[in-house]
């Protein structure tokens, strides 16, 4: 896996990923490097106190309706309990405050091909967008953000696929069907 930036937002489906390694024998072999990328991607953001999220914790609501908030049994059941316990610890400027707007946000940017973006999704891009450095989003396996990467980039959001080969092949495979 490539190098990470100090500040990052971690998409849900990466703590979710991770917790695939709390039974390594069930993991099927085309998700193996995805895992342990995933592992790798949410030590490096614990141990650099570098994760961005929104101020309205819309980030955290999410992870918590995924992820178990005892910390355990798995590796993002451990990340989400460091997010419970040091949100409010991170550096001011990684709690971003957005604005609601129906099902969308103010800060999400304004760009034709991104108008049929997830509005589930929607958060973790106006999270970057509105932070003063765009920190890059980790992204490990949901394929409908692969279409929208082009377009991503062209309004200066990055983001990171932890899981490139993995989802790349599945958007493939959904594109043909």
């Amino acid at each position: 896996m490539a190098r990470l930036p100090k500040k990052c937002l971690v998409d849900t489906n990466v703590p979710v990923t991770a917790n695939k390694a709390t039974n390594p024998s069930s993991i099927p072999d085309e998700l193996v490097d995805c895992v342990n990328n995933c592992l790798e991607a949410i030590e490096h953001v614990v141990s650099k106190r570098g994760l961005v999220i929104d101020s309205g914790d819309e980030i955290f609501d999410e992870y918590r309706k995924n992820l178990s908030l005892k910390g355990q049994p798995g590796p993002g059941d451990r990340f989400i309990k460091w997010v419970h316990d040091n949100r409010w610890n991170l550096p001011k400027e990684n709690r971003v405050s957005i604005t609601k707007r129906g099902d969308s946000y103010l800060e999400f940017p304004s760009h034709g091909k991104l108008s049929s973006f997830d509005p589930s999704d929607r958060k973790f891009i106006a999270v970057a967008n509105a932070h003063p450095h765009k920190p890059p989003i980790l992204q490990a396996t949901d394929s409908k953000w692969w279409e929208y990467k082009d377009a991503l980039v062209s309004v200066g959001i990055q983001v990171r696929f932890l899981c490139k080969s993995y989802i790349k092949k599945k958007f493939e495979k959904k594109t043909r069907t």
